[in-house]
């Protein structure tokens, strides 16, 4: 399968696997410097658009680097881009540290790992059919 990039900025980063077997391609900044205060959020460039094949998404998700190392994620993870979406991709980073926190251009800041989209037919019905757990919901299936 092929990932069509385009780049809308000349300095952009084409999306990389790090490794041979990572699931997520590495989403570059692209934006000189990106300041984060604790607990703001900001919208940060990649410089590049895609386009997806048809009957898949890509999913933008956090590095669990930059959450553990600075306390920066995603904000809407995962966040879903579809496969008519054809401008830049920019990623909502959160600080949850309590340390202002400094994004500079070329640092990876998301990853975004491509997933084939399952479509259902919605159907209205007045029952629905039962199951030990029923309407249990946070919490209701204990702790172990």
């Amino acid at each position: 399968m092929k990932l069509l990039v385009k780049k809308l900025r000349e300095d952009a980063t084409l999306p990389f696997y790090a490794t041979e077997n990572s699931a997520g391609l590495d989403l570059v900044c692209v934006d000189d410097v990106v300041v984060i205060r604790p607990l703001e959020r900001a919208l940060v460039s990649t410089g590049i658009a895609i386009e997806l094949p048809e009957g898949y998404e890509a999913q933008v998700r956090p590095r669990s680097g930059l959450a553990l190392k600075k306390g920066v994620t995603v904000l809407n993870s995962p966040g879903t881009i579809d496969p008519d979406y054809r401008g830049e991709i920019k990623v909502i980073l959160i600080n949850l540290s309590d340390k202002e926190v400094i994004i500079e251009k070329g640092e990876r800041i998301a990853q975004m790992v491509i997933s084939p989209i399952a479509k259902v037919e919605v159907l209205e019905t007045a029952e629905l059919s039962p199951t030990k757990r029923q309407e249990g919901g946070f919490g209701s299936t204990g702790h172990r």
